[in-house]
């Protein structure tokens, strides 16, 4: 089990910002329940919902930039678990670009691959493994979107979420999974010990024209869309 503790290039823990991070809200004098959650809260609610410049930035990177998505804010989580002793591994997937429709718009969304990089983060507590992936959207962003889309109570898939029951996902953790994304999943890659093991064999597949054109234009305009919903 100890390598799921395991310090890693991406999961840089040692990192004077996260233990500073760690040190300032007291994760070790948790109990590991209490530790487990409040990470996950934290994650979920003050590393807001964006897109990053690559998926293969490490956890520092996540903490200064303040914002992610799945692939990265999961890197940051589990940066800050393995820090605090819990032991947690990466699962990797992709999902299908329907499931960013909203969040994507016009261009971007035409020239996005069919197929997106997707991956959540499991947690071993009390001899369980949870798979945690409610932790991608953050409270307010999604409670803009149920509030746009007030009319919808069944599957909603667009806007960065894909779920059974749009106005109640299951995003809180309280010793259980919980899911955000999870009904878009189109292909399951296994798991892996840590984020840069996941990403040796598998990552997003994009032209070399494409991937310039969305880390340089495309998801700053992402950005900015989300941003305009979250503050509407």
């Amino acid at each position: 089990m100890e390598k799921y503790l395991k310090e890693t290039p991406m999961l840089n823990y040692s990192d004077d910002s996260i233990q500073r991070l760690i040190d300032d809200r007291g994760w070790k004098d948790l109990d590991t329940y209490e530790r487990i959650k409040d990470i996950y809260n934290y994650i979920r609610d003050e590393i807001i919902f964006g897109y990053n410049i690559d998926d293969n930035i490490p956890a520092s990177k996540v903490l200064s930039d303040g914002y992610g998505q799945c692939n990265t804010k999961g890197t940051l989580f589990m940066a800050l678990l393995r820090a605090c002793g819990i032991f947690c591994r990466v699962h990797g997937f992709t999902i299908d670009k329907k499931l960013q429709k909203g969040a994507m718009t016009g261009f971007v969304y035409r020239w996005a691959p069919e197929n997106v990089f997707h991956s959540w983060v499991e947690v071993y507590f009390e001899g369980i493994w949870y798979e945690l992936e409610g932790f991608i959207i953050d409270r307010k962003y999604l409670n803009k979107l149920q509030n746009k889309f007030s009319d919808c109570s069944g599957f909603f898939c667009g806007y960065g979420v894909a779920v059974k029951d749009f106005q109640n996902p299951i995003i809180d953790f309280n010793g259980n999974n919980t899911y955000i994304q999870s009904e878009g999943i189109n292909q399951d890659f296994g798991i892996y010990d840590s984020p840069d093991e996941l990403l040796k064999e598998h990552h997003q597949e994009m032209s070399l024209l494409k991937a310039f054109g969305y880390r340089h234009l495309g998801r700053k305009l992402m950005n900015a869309n989300v941003r305009r919903i979250r503050n509407a």
